[in-house]
């Protein structure tokens, strides 16, 4: 059991120098240093004595886990999708569970540029061609697809989706949204965007950017029949997350022929809180003859995105533990700051 003066935080994953230093000054911090994951028990066991914890896109937390860990008041997630908490178990047992919800969008949008412009142009295809020793001179072949007076469908229109309008704007695209709130006619007159039902997005866009969070009611969002109605020779980017697609089906698209293409940063092994979650990428979908492009979770791996995130996350630990007060961006606000444990 660990003894201080001070509460006691852990931090789950490696986070700048910078990030502890700060912890520090107010904290017992236990940190993970390393740039591998702790298994759950090992979580588990810093936990147990923890007041608050800092936590990542591999980490979950459940009843089961909070029930292991009574001392904790705050989970201060540096992330913005917290699908993999349950957020009723910790409202039940009075424990913050608090995001960072806007410093992700913009390095995500880029990546998503990145992922368009390496999938409709073959740059992989082509890196690995002159790697091989293939190339002798330009020859007629790897010919990709010009984004100029085509269509981009946006499903989602949240922060990333706004960000990657604005980027998308000026390559002269005509772009389609989707999504649960319609913007205002001034919002989409300046982000460029038209709304589009679900379906008519799909049937329209040459190239889909998944957007949206995982839910129960987005898991499987282009599943076989959503994929069916995309416009034939379409490419789809996920930047979201993994489960919002079945890689299989996904796999089955571009093997006919009807998907021309897939990138993605995000997997369906990675949604920890899924009991049913698959081990593994599928591996019809790593087969090498299918125009794919993938990237680890590279969405806020920038220096400086990462470094403010997790400093984010830290201010939210001091503001609950240090100073007493609610944090700013509680998933599920609550009448007061949270006790140890609710009954």
């Amino acid at each position: 059991m660990i003894s201080a003066t001070k509460p006691v935080v852990v931090v789950t994953h490696w986070v700048h120098p910078e990030v502890l230093t700060f912890l520090a000054d107010h904290f017992h911090v236990v940190a993970n240093q390393t740039y591998e994951t702790w298994p759950r028990a090992e979580v588990l066991a810093r936990c147990r004595d923890a007041d608050g914890a800092m936590m990542f896109m591999p980490d979950w937390v459940d009843g089961e886990f909070l029930e292991a860990c009574p001392r904790l008041r705050i989970i201060s997630a540096a992330l913005k999708g917290y699908d993999n908490f349950d957020v009723k178990a910790l409202t039940r047992r009075g424990v913050w569970l608090t995001i960072v919800p806007d410093l992700l969008a913009t390095p995500t949008a880029e990546l998503a540029i990145g992922l368009l412009l390496a999938l409709t142009r073959n740059l992989l295809r082509g890196d690995r061609l002159i790697r091989e020793g293939q190339f002798h001179g330009w020859r007629p072949r790897l010919y990709g697809t010009e984004l100029s007076g085509r269509c981009a469908g946006l499903i989602g229109m949240g922060g990333v989706g706004r960000e990657l309008a604005e980027r998308l704007k000026p390559l002269r695209l005509s772009m389609l949204y989707s999504d649960e709130r319609r913007l205002a006619d001034a919002e989409e007159a300046l982000y460029g965007v038209l709304y589009a039902t679900p379906e008519g997005l799909l049937a329209a866009s040459d190239f889909v950017f998944l957007l949206l969070p995982l839910r129960p009611d987005t898991r499987h969002y282009l599943n076989a029949a959503g994929l069916a109605g995309m416009k034939h020779g379409a490419y789809l980017i996920n930047v979201a997350r993994g489960s919002l697609v079945c890689e299989r089906e996904v796999a089955e698209a571009l093997r006919s022929g009807h998907l021309a293409g897939y990138a993605a940063d995000v997997f369906e092994m990675e949604d920890w809180a899924l009991a049913d979650r698959p081990p593994s990428i599928a591996s019809e979908l790593l087969a090498g003859d299918l125009n794919t492009v993938f990237t680890p979770h590279l969405g806020s791996a920038t220096n400086a995105a990462r470094r403010d995130i997790a400093l984010a996350a830290a201010r939210e630990l001091v503001s609950v533990l240090i100073d007493g007060n609610p944090p700013r961006h509680a998933v599920k606000r609550m009448p007061s700051v949270c006790p140890t444990h609710v009954e």
